[in-house]
């Protein structure tokens, strides 16, 4: 197995829980999900809705989806051909590398990258070649993309908004992406999109879904659990053309098979509340907002965050520390816990950031702001 055991997200959760920090690491929300979802999946529950579900998921979820996903984006989305339901955008991902990925093939990763991408790359026998975004706008290199793409190059994997950095990808950058594909018609895209409705400032997010030269060659990820927060649930689902969601499939069948009956169902009735999701943004623009303006009262330096619900800092202005070792002792000895950025990279860089979560009550931001204060 590649990597090296326990994930940076693991111990970083472990040692808040150890130390009594403020656990602004790893993403997940201290809030409830709508009151709603849960009456649903109650509901479906008592209904006798609690043996297998199709493997591809529910019919009426995928109806549902496709119908959203139809009008959000602009085509017609076909719910048996396109939509396939996962156990988390996780398992869609190992699913889509998995489907994609053979002995030898070279997968394109931008760093930061989710820690997920590389080891399953490797697993399925993948090379994993990267390009680097740089701090402060960790903007896409486009003229480093095109040295970096050849004849072994099978995959490239996108994420917007962009975690660990807040960043967006512009409709200019799908225009690249399009002319990429023309150039190289052996080239597939894998879309990590779980954060499509926390985009901000009044930005819309760019999906591959959006471009029918990239659609057609392309496998989209997408999470319910970052949008109804409940990430503990580990609902996700693909789009992608029929060809490849059925390759997908044949590796998703023998991973989960199916995701949890009740919570399928109760998700297909939440999204008909159309309003719960135009929200989002707002919602956690405000969040976003209140945790930076916060960051202006400490020695912390906020760098602009554009979308997802994470927030990169410097530290340059209180130590010189590396940044593994900055995020342990704020930890222990100021009780907020925190990301640090190297582990996103390959080879480590650090670039003295560290990665907050601000998808948290304002009670707890506020609790955390008072003790970055005193850093």
């Amino acid at each position: 197995m590649p990597g090296e055991g326990t994930n940076i997200f693991t111990r970083m959760t472990q040692l808040a829980q150890k130390e009594g920090a403020i656990n602004l690491s790893q993403g997940f929300p201290d809030f409830e999900p709508p009151r709603r979802l849960l009456e649903l999946t109650y509901f479906y529950m008592k209904e006798g809705y609690n043996q297998y579900a199709p493997m591809m998921g529910v019919l009426p979820l995928r109806e549902r989806i496709a119908k959203w996903v139809g009008e959000r984006y602009h085509f017609a989305c076909d719910a048996e051909e396109e939509v396939t339901i996962t156990s988390g955008a996780t398992e869609a991902l190992y699913a889509a590398l998995t489907a994609l990925v053979e002995a030898g093939d070279e997968v394109l990763l931008f760093a930061p990258a989710y820690d997920s991408y590389e080891p399953v790359v490797r697993l399925n026998g993948g090379v994993p070649r990267y390009v680097f975004l740089e701090p402060p706008d960790f903007a896409i290199p486009w003229t480093e993309v095109e040295k970096a793409v050849s004849r072994k190059t099978k995959l490239l994997v996108l994420n917007t908004p962009h975690n660990p950095t807040g960043g967006i990808w512009s409709e200019e950058d799908m225009e690249h992406l399009t002319h990429l594909l023309r150039k190289h018609p052996h080239l597939f895209v894998l879309s990590d999109e779980v954060y499509e409705h926390i985009v901000f400032d009044g930005a819309l997010h760019q999906s591959v879904l959006a471009y029918p030269e990239i659609r057609k060659k392309a496998i989209a990820v997408f999470s319910f659990g970052k949008t109804f927060h409940i990430t503990g649930w580990k609902v996700g689902y693909a789009i992608a053309p029929p060809s490849l969601t059925h390759k997908l499939r044949l590796a998703h069948q023998y991973l989960t098979f199916s995701t949890s009956t009740p919570f399928q169902y109760a998700l297909a009735d939440m999204l008909e509340d159309k309003d719960f999701l135009s929200s989002l943004p707002s919602f956690f623009q405000k969040k976003r907002d209140f945790f930076q303006k916060g960051l202006l009262s400490t020695r912390f330096q906020p760098l602009p965050c554009k979308g997802t619900y994470f927030l990169l800092a410097s530290y340059h202005n209180i130590s010189k520390e590396k940044d593994e070792e900055f995020a342990i002792r704020l930890t222990c000895e100021h009780k907020v816990a925190a990301i640090p950025l190297s582990v996103f990279y390959p080879d480590k860089r650090d670039y003295h950031l560290l990665r907050f979560c601000f998808a948290k009550k304002e009670n707890t931001l506020k609790k955390a702001l008072e003790k970055l204060e005193a850093v």
